[in-house]
């Protein structure tokens, strides 16, 4: 067995290797606040994005803790910025979000409704009409980003029949200035993959949702259902329609 050590003396840090017949082994230096756990032999550098960052810090964490809303929605779940810095991050670079139109669905999985979130403006001023949006957050794939929004707006036992594939029925780009496209979000540049989820369960709204309103696409007031929808969330609920071939 040959074995030795990895590390940089000035952190008082480092790996131990151990190169043998059986599988490599690894251990860890101590320094003056514990041990520090190395990550895949990985000591960062000062200049690393997490060289900050306590080690081991998401090794508690797992899918579930992005899915669950946690009651009222409200917890910032790990991996995520603050406030200040996501303000920052709006003005500089466009930002990854999920869009859902909620329907529910017949014994043969044709759409009968389609389903609209009632909320407060940001405003606070009006009630608006709109549908399931949230960001992308970081270390969580798609999938998880649909479940957990969902699960923010419609509650924990909407039952969402998530898809197959991660292929959107679109993709609509919001920009901070009117006019570029047919859709609009005055905070921020924001590139969002739409998907259809059929609801097969209870909806309960919390967090900033009031209602949650279900319309059949083939009523005479669905045109109007439409025409209460700002930003382009319109036009999307239109290009899903036509995806199913309504």
């Amino acid at each position: 067995m040959i074995c030795g050590w990895v590390g940089r003396p000035e952190l008082r840090s480092g790996t131990l290797w151990c190169a043998s017949d059986t599988p490599l082994s690894f251990g860890t230096w101590r320094i003056d606040n514990g041990y520090m756990p190395v990550l895949n032999d990985e000591v960062p550098d000062d200049d690393d994005y997490d060289a900050g960052r306590r080690r081991g810090e998401f090794d508690h964490i797992t899918p579930e803790d992005f899915t669950r809303a946690r009651g009222s929605g409200r917890v910032t779940p790990p991996g995520w910025v603050d406030e200040r810095e996501l303000a920052r991050v709006r003005r500089q670079m466009p930002v990854a979000y999920v869009e859902v139109v909620p329907v529910r669905v017949d014994d043969f999985g044709r759409v009968t409704q389609i389903g609209s979130l009632l909320r407060v403006s940001d405003s606070g001023m009006i009630v608006e009409r709109t549908l399931i949006a949230g960001r992308v957050l970081y270390h969580e794939t798609i999938r998880e980003a649909i479940a957990r929004n969902i699960a923010k707006d419609l509650g924990d036992i909407a039952l969402p029949v998530l898809p197959q594939g991660l292929t959107p029925f679109t993709v609509a780009e919001f920009f901070p200035t009117p006019g570029v496209s047919p859709y609009h979000d005055e905070r921020q540049h924001a590139i969002a993959l739409c998907y259809i989820v059929p609801i097969a369960g209870d909806c309960k709204p919390q967090d900033e949702t009031l209602d949650v309103e279900w319309i059949d696409p083939r009523s005479a007031s669905f045109d109007e259902f439409l025409g209460q929808m700002s930003d382009g969330h319109d036009y999307i609920v239109r290009q899903a329609l036509a995806w199913t071939g309504l």
